[in-house]
């Protein structure tokens, strides 16, 4: 059975994908949650099962997979229903999970995920709202070329992990999309892999910004 390490639920977006994805698919996993520390300490800790000392980082017998978008494709391996069966939706899948995986950096750098919270932003920068502009308009275009309720069809799939904290980074500073994806962003902060994640997260213990 696989092992996925995961760090504060309240916090690591990075943690998010893997898990969620494991939990909506109904893919049995044992998970072993780790909290931050202070940098030096926590890389000291998670490097005891991540050879990057990051989070998160999935174990199956004597095989180690650490990052997120590596532990997805491993798991696509094994289970098919990790992406979108048409091919076309698949492509489209893959470039918009990639592209949140190495982008948005605004983003990130300016709405930290925190699950438990709501923050007021005072304004709303270029850089910041280029960013909402093409998540609105990636979501749009997956929500309106597939078809489903899901980004990439029908069904839930990796894709749709991958912005998966995005949608709680939406509900903790009240970021403004379109109607199509603000749907996606609902239907997601209901699913209830969603809500246990945020259930627990909300009885974490809190780290000072």
């Amino acid at each position: 059975m696989y092992t996925l390490w995961i760090a504060n639920k309240n916090y690591s977006s990075w943690s998010l994908r893997p898990w969620i994805l494991l939990k909506a698919l109904e893919i049995p996993f044992n998970e072993q949650l780790s909290y931050f520390e202070d940098d030096k300490s926590s890389y000291e800790k998670f490097k005891a099962f991540s050879p990057t000392g990051l989070v998160p980082c999935l174990v199956e017998g004597e095989i180690t997979v650490w990052d997120s978008l590596a532990i997805v494709e491993y798991l696509a391996e094994n289970h098919t229903q990790v992406w979108p069966q048409d091919r076309i939706a698949r492509a489209w899948a893959r470039s918009a999970s990639a592209e949140m995986h190495s982008g948005f950096a605004t983003l990130r750098q300016t709405c930290a995920m925190n699950c438990s919270k709501q923050f007021e932003l005072r304004e709303i920068s270029p850089e910041l709202q280029c960013d909402i502009d093409r998540l609105d308009a990636l979501w749009s275009d997956g929500l309106t070329k597939f078809g489903g309720e899901w980004l990439a069809g029908n069904t839930f799939t990796a894709v749709d992990a991958f912005f998966a904290p995005v949608a709680f980074r939406a509900q903790t500073y009240g970021l403004k999309f379109s109607a199509i994806s603000q749907a996606w962003v609902d239907r997601m902060l209901k699913h209830p892999a969603m809500v246990e994640w945020a259930e627990v997260a909300a009885k974490e213990p809190e780290i000072e910004y």
